[in-house]
């Protein structure tokens, strides 16, 4: 028992500005208060883990074999939260050193102590700069730590408002745990929610639910506990200790989604670097797939605590990814809320990557009903890495499935398509637009189908811009077949003809009249290699973007105008003959801009000047039907 002299309060002033620190702490370091309770778990799991340790060196400290464990207790009614653990405890000293002095943290001090000691396990503990117990001031009007350390009799009390001082003073040892320590808030009127079962109970779930040492809870003074976690992560489990119910429900709880999962990569990185990831691809599309800000979605865990879902764990063109990422030294900031970049942390990211990908290379190989539907969901999301990571590019460029003109429904892969490919053919071909039916029919394909040459098409917004930016593939390279020459006359086809026979004289006149007349508008008009039954087409020149790549640029405002396009005109058309033979200077006049805004209609715009293109189709109804001017 302790004597009345020894239970005399104590009065202590914190080392630092404590008033000044404490705002920044509740105000600055976290932005959610719901923060305090996983900080106070793991302060509790923590004190736990410490017991363990020192009761390898001194197996009386836990002689009475209870094991250890966490309680959180509820009470609307006095408006308390209680976070209670049976672990080591805090003695006087210790509870000043830890409690009285910011960003001191006596579980850092601990692990140095620990590691400056020769041989034994090491520990796994979560708390490094001592700040996250004092969060609890920002739903704590006043907190009460109950303290024995195991071994010892006397306990003792440090009660605090946070506003610059606090107070020790020893307590009835029947008043305090058999060993360990209690954290009693005095909540806030605005903080009552943290008395309802079902809000703490999420939280512990969801923030908390995989610390190594169970966590019960307590509704109301009186009522039995009920246990919220067992202390087992599933990620830490054997993979034939899991089954696939054990997974989808897991996938469901860490993803918020209904569906099942496509496929999980569940794996142990060890070496340099000791981390534990289970991934899984979702089986549907995530409500946030195409979020602006592009962010993952994978959580981070430090010793089963869960730290954050914005580590950035995977490269954005991964964020459909759902899962964990648990490891024991990665180095955390003041707040564990943001991490820092480190080569650590790079080095996670760098396995986590290329696990992912290793294992879509063995889903489209092993099972390729279920990567079709993975494409199906997630195939342009997966593309923008063939813009964003040379490192991976040649991977990612194996993995994309694509339709193509021989494809029909189904896709392809670039395996598929260089195995297809005609004597004599160099380069990938591509035609990107907005949808299926407008590439079908798009003009640009006339001279490839002639010829039997597969086309890629391309109707994904990131198509117009990877292609410019993968290099080779298997030594091909990728060509639009809508900017620049064609080179259809070095490539075999169902006829070995001249792909563009000698045009007519009339022809060939009429071309340098258009070009005359267009010169504002394009920067050339020429005889097409690629058109076999349309007039005339739209193409990019040879260097610059293409022209559906332009488009997007230019609306998107990243080009102040477009470049001019060249005009491609089919010298065998009969319309494009019989237009040649008619020397009548305005009707000439007249047909070249008309087969120019044919050509734009053609290439999914419209007229520039709709009012003129209406008077030059007048006038030339009216030459039909012999109506004079």
């Amino acid at each position: 028992m302790t004597t009345a002299q020894e239970r005399q309060p104590e009065q202590h002033s914190f080392e630092a500005d404590v008033s000044r620190l404490l705002h920044m702490m509740v105000h600055s370091v976290y932005s959610d208060k719901d923060v305090f309770l996983r900080e106070l778990v793991s302060n509790a799991a923590d004190a736990c883990e410490k017991l363990r340790y020192e009761s390898i060196s001194e197996p009386r400290l836990s002689a009475d074999g209870v094991a250890p464990g966490i309680l959180v207790a509820l009470d609307e009614e006095a408006m308390t939260l209680v976070v209670e653990d049976n672990g080591i405890g805090m003695s006087r000293n210790e509870m000043i050193d830890a409690l009285g002095t910011i960003a001191r943290s006596g579980t850092r001090a601990f692990m140095d102590r620990l590691n400056a000691a020769k041989g034994g396990e090491k520990a796994e503990l979560i708390g490094q700069f001592g700040v996250g117990f004092y969060s609890s001031f920002m739903v704590a009007n006043k907190v009460d730590v109950i303290s024995r350390r195991a071994g010892q009799d006397g306990a003792w009390r440090w009660s605090s408002d946070g506003k610059g001082s606090y107070e020790i003073v020893a307590v009835d040892p029947i008043e305090a745990p058999t060993r360990g320590t209690r954290v009693v808030l005095h909540l806030m009127e605005d903080a009552k929610k943290y008395t309802g079962k079902w809000t703490v109970e999420k939280i512990i779930r969801d923030q908390s639910g995989h610390v190594p040492f169970p966590v019960r809870l307590i509704e109301k003074a009186g009522a039995e506990p009920s246990q919220v976690t067992d202390g087992a992560a599933l990620w830490t489990k054997s993979k034939t200790e899991i089954s696939k119910q054990d997974y989808d429900d897991f996938y469901r709880g860490v993803s918020g989604q209904y569906d099942e999962p496509l496929m999980n990569v569940h794996f142990k990185a060890e070496g340099r670097h000791e981390y534990t990831t289970l991934a899984f691809i979702p089986g549907s599309q995530p409500f946030d797939l195409f979020d602006v800000e592009r962010k993952g979605r994978m959580k981070l865990y430090v010793k089963r605590v869960f730290i954050t879902d914005e580590a950035d764990l995977l490269p954005r063109y991964l964020r459909f990814v759902r899962g964990i990422v648990d490891t024991s030294d990665l180095p955390l900031n003041i707040s564990r809320e943001m991490i820092q970049e480190s080569p650590v942390l790079s080095a996670i990211r760098k396995g986590v990557t290329g696990r992912v990908l290793s294992a879509l290379e063995k889903l489209a190989e092993s099972e390729q009903e279920n990567f079709y539907k993975f494409w199906e969901l997630f195939g342009a999301i997966l593309k923008e890495g063939i813009y964003e990571d040379y490192e991976r590019r040649s991977q990612l460029l194996k993995l994309a499935r694509f339709r193509t003109t021989a494809s029909g429904d189904a896709t392809r892969s670039l395996a598929e398509y260089i195995g297809s490919m005609k004597e004599g053919q160099s380069s990938i071909y591509y035609i990107s637009g907005s949808n299926l039916d407008q590439l079908n029919a798009s003009p640009h394909l006339e001279g490839f189908r002639a010829k039997g040459i597969e086309v890629l098409l391309l109707t994904d917004s990131v198509d117009s811009f990877w292609p410019t930016n993968a290099g080779d593939f298997d030594e091909k390279s990728f060509k639009s077949i809508t900017q620049g020459l064609t080179d259809l006359d070095e490539i075999a086809g169902a006829d070995d003809s001249k792909n563009v026979p000698d045009a007519p004289h009339e022809v060939t006149a009429f071309i340098d009249f258009a070009r005359d007349v267009l010169s504002q508008e394009v920067a050339d008009v020429r005889v097409s290699s690629r058109l076999t039954d349309s007039a005339v087409c739209l193409v990019a020149s040879e260097h610059g973007p293409d022209r559906q790549l332009e488009k997007i640029l230019q609306g998107a405002g990243r080009l102040q105008s477009a470049s001019k396009p060249i005009l491609e005109v089919n010298a065998q058309s009969e319309l494009v003959k019989g237009i040649s033979s008619i020397a009548e200077a305005t009707f000439r006049e007249d047909a070249a801009w008309l087969l120019l805004d044919e050509a734009r209609i053609l290439d999914g715009d419209k007229p520039t000047d709709p009012r003129a293109f209406a008077g030059r189709q007048a006038r030339l109804f009216k030459l039909a039907i012999g109506q004079p001017e």
